[in-house]
């Protein structure tokens, strides 16, 4: 019999978001509340049915006010395997109704308690379908998330005004791996059934710009070893790595903020992947993707309200397939630029024909916008790991044969 207790959070704790336009929510504070919080950030919605804890813990989430489209949030609870990283990334967190018991065989904790031993701020009990409007009309908005009672409503607007755009905002160094580590976590009691290893050892070099780790996990059940290094490790040190033969492949990760300003990386990426003639198999997700495209000399741009949610309908060029993708990003890759500078489109956000997917053949580099990794979503995408695997296991054996 489930004996745990309801959530309640404080009844009388009035939570206010504030919205750069004007606009003024009021709800029902939870999670991290009567601690004079003010959190500041981009608000966007993400349109999945589950796997709010994955978002919430989603290193590319930083900076954001999180908004959940879902009318009901928390039903199953919280538990210490679903996390995408060691932390709560999001600066705020909007839900329609918070779930009063949450019940799940594996759930160790509710998710206001989760929300509260993390330091956020959320807020329940507001018309999430006028919010989500309000954001895909006018597009992302800073906002506020307050419940002081102290500070007024035009005050708080004046703060959400005040807050740092996402524009030319560089997340990635705050949030991604200072230092050089393996990674050995697989995918364990989740992986496919019929799915097996790779028979010979690669290994792969995760520049982390905020990794989530279901990602490292596919490329580990594949029988890669991963070997997490920070983003702005220089292109020499990696070039020695792949020249002397210590690596295989090189995957550059998700993460937040604005691709434009993670100069450095850019930089590296240009020097060892596009100047001389060194092919490394290389394979970019999200963030990753846009660096990769910058690196080549392609531009992006950001989106109005960006693609966040596990429903996102993805087109495969070659194959003409169709594929239901888990996406979160706001910035995208303009397609011209892309192709002017040798790059070829390969995949198609269906609901609006933005750069979903693109590649270097005589590189041996693709990329995709989206999460293969699904956590949550589909794994319509998975093969992609495989076909990254590949990449590298035939490049090895053609420098064997030479």
């Amino acid at each position: 019999m489930n004996t745990q207790r309801p959530t309640e959070p404080a009844p009388t704790r009035t939570g206010r978001l504030a919205l750069a336009d004007g606009s003024l929510f009021r709800g029902r504070a939870f999670g991290a509340t009567n601690r004079g919080l003010r959190s500041v950030g981009e608000v966007v919605f993400n349109t999945a049915m589950a796997g709010y804890q994955e978002s919430l813990t989603d290193p590319s989430y930083t900076g954001q006010i999180l908004v959940q489209t879902a009318p009901l949030i928390g039903n199953t609870g919280v538990n210490p395997d679903d996390p995408e990283s060691d932390r709560v990334s999001v600066k705020g967190f909007v839900v329609h109704e918070l779930a009063r018991r949450h019940s799940n065989y594996r759930a160790s904790d509710s998710l206001d308690a989760y929300l509260r031993d993390a330091g956020v701020l959320a807020i329940e009990g507001i018309d999430t379908r006028a919010l989500t409007r309000l954001i895909r009309t006018h597009g992302a908005l800073a906002g506020v998330l307050c419940d002081d009672p102290s500070i007024s409503d035009q005050a708080l607007v004046q703060l959400a005004r005040s807050g740092p755009p996402m524009q030319g905002a560089d997340l990635a160094s705050q949030v991604g791996s200072h230092d050089d580590h393996a990674w050995e976590e697989s995918l364990g009691e989740w992986a496919p059934a019929d799915h097996e290893s790779s028979h010979e050892p690669l290994t792969v070099i995760a520049l982390d710009c905020g990794a989530k780790r279901n990602i490292l996990r596919h490329l580990t059940q594949r029988g890669c070893r991963v070997r997490l290094m920070p983003l702005d490790t220089d292109a020499q040190t990696l070039a020695d790595l792949f020249d002397s033969g210590q690596a295989h492949g090189l995957f550059i990760s998700n993460g937040p903020g604005d691709p434009a300003a993670v100069e450095n990386t850019i930089d590296t990426l240009r020097t060892l992947l596009f100047q001389g003639d060194r092919q490394i198999p290389t394979f970019g997700i999200c963030l990753g993707h846009q660096l990769l495209a910058l690196a080549l000399g392609a531009d992006t741009y950001k989106l109005k309200f960006g693609h966040r949610g596990a429903n996102h309908p993805v087109l495969d060029i070659a194959s003409q397939r169709v594929e239901i993708t888990s996406q979160n990003h706001g910035f995208a890759v303009d397609a011209a630029s892309l192709e002017l500078r040798g790059g070829q489109v390969t995949h198609r956000h269906l609901n609006d024909d933005t750069v979903a997917g693109f590649s270097v053949p005589e590189r041996h580099i693709f990329a995709v916008q989206y999460h293969p990794e699904a956590s949550p979503g589909p794994h319509d995408a998975a093969p992609l790991f495989d076909r990254f695997v590949t990449m590298m296991a035939d490049a090895r054996h053609a420098d064997v044969r030479s």
